[in-house]
């Protein structure tokens, strides 16, 4: 989604006035029944997917059948009709709202900020992902050039991060864009939640951007074996992709990459 603005650029001594695309930032609301549980600011668009993927990340369910419906806001009680999205679930994965542990606000540059503790994460039973997946060098170093070919908005703003599945042969399965980075990998697993593609045991994750602890506790939640991302990863995510046997890649670009955790996966 692009918002059309008027700029002032100045080049080499010369000002003019010209048009200009933005990315677009509005919040997104997810309601459990009528309750509230999440607020996101995201970039407009695929939002079943983002509640999807969010649902499914968050713990809050185990697996697209435990998400009844879900359905974009349409009460007029709340003035921002497409910034809602409901969700039913079936009783057992419905959330205790009074004791929960964590304030569900993300905002767009670092994820939900507030969870109880590091531990909480590692406590949910993460499993290791699929052993036996490997994926060529040669492949690799090819896919940053398909995510930015890809990227449709980033063309014309430059401000939107971007997540993309590719299969164990390098061809793009999906691509996701949004202003925040982890709402972008939860569209691209919302995308396969929805298609009953969960887990992800042979699927590559890329990501525009570094490669966060949160993008790294998703990933594998979703089953993928391998994440890899154009900067560089943080110490907490590579301590956690080290924790689950995860395959983490960081500085893929040109011909090159640094391969952080998993050696194994990538094939010699």
């Amino acid at each position: 989604m692009l918002n059309l603005t008027k700029v002032s650029e100045w080049d080499d001594g010369h000002f003019q006035r010209k048009d200009d695309y933005l990315a677009a930032e509005e919040p997104l609301e997810i309601r459990v029944g009528t309750e509230p549980l999440s607020v996101t600011m995201r970039t407009p668009g695929h939002d079943l997917e983002l509640a999807a993927g969010f649902l499914f990340t968050e713990g809050i369910v185990s697996s697209g059948e435990q998400i009844v419906s879900l359905q974009p806001g349409v009460s007029g009680e709340n003035p921002n009709v497409g910034n809602l999205v409901h969700a039913e679930l079936v009783p057992e994965a419905i959330p205790d709202f009074s004791k929960t542990q964590r304030h569900f606000f993300a905002a767009s540059s670092c994820g939900i900020c507030g969870k109880a503790s590091i531990d909480s994460i590692r406590s949910r039973l993460l499993k290791a992902p699929n052993p036996d997946f490997r994926f060529a060098p040669e492949l690799l170093v090819k896919l940053p050039d398909v995510l930015r070919s890809s990227q449709d908005v980033f063309q014309r703003t430059g401000g939107l991060h971007a997540a993309a599945l590719f299969d164990s042969t390098g061809a793009l399965q999906v691509l996701r864009e949004d202003i925040g980075r982890h709402n972008a990998v939860d569209k691209v697993i919302g995308w396969a939640l929805q298609g009953g593609q969960i887990p992800l045991a042979n699927s590559v994750l890329l990501v525009s951007g570094r490669g966060g602890f949160e993008i790294v506790q998703k990933a594998i939640v979703a089953g993928l074996p391998v994440v890899a991302s154009v900067s560089a990863p943080s110490g907490l995510a590579v301590q956690l992709a080290r924790e689950l046997r995860l395959t983490l890649i960081g500085f893929l670009r040109g011909k090159r990459f640094v391969i952080y955790s998993g050696e194994e996966r990538i094939a010699h």
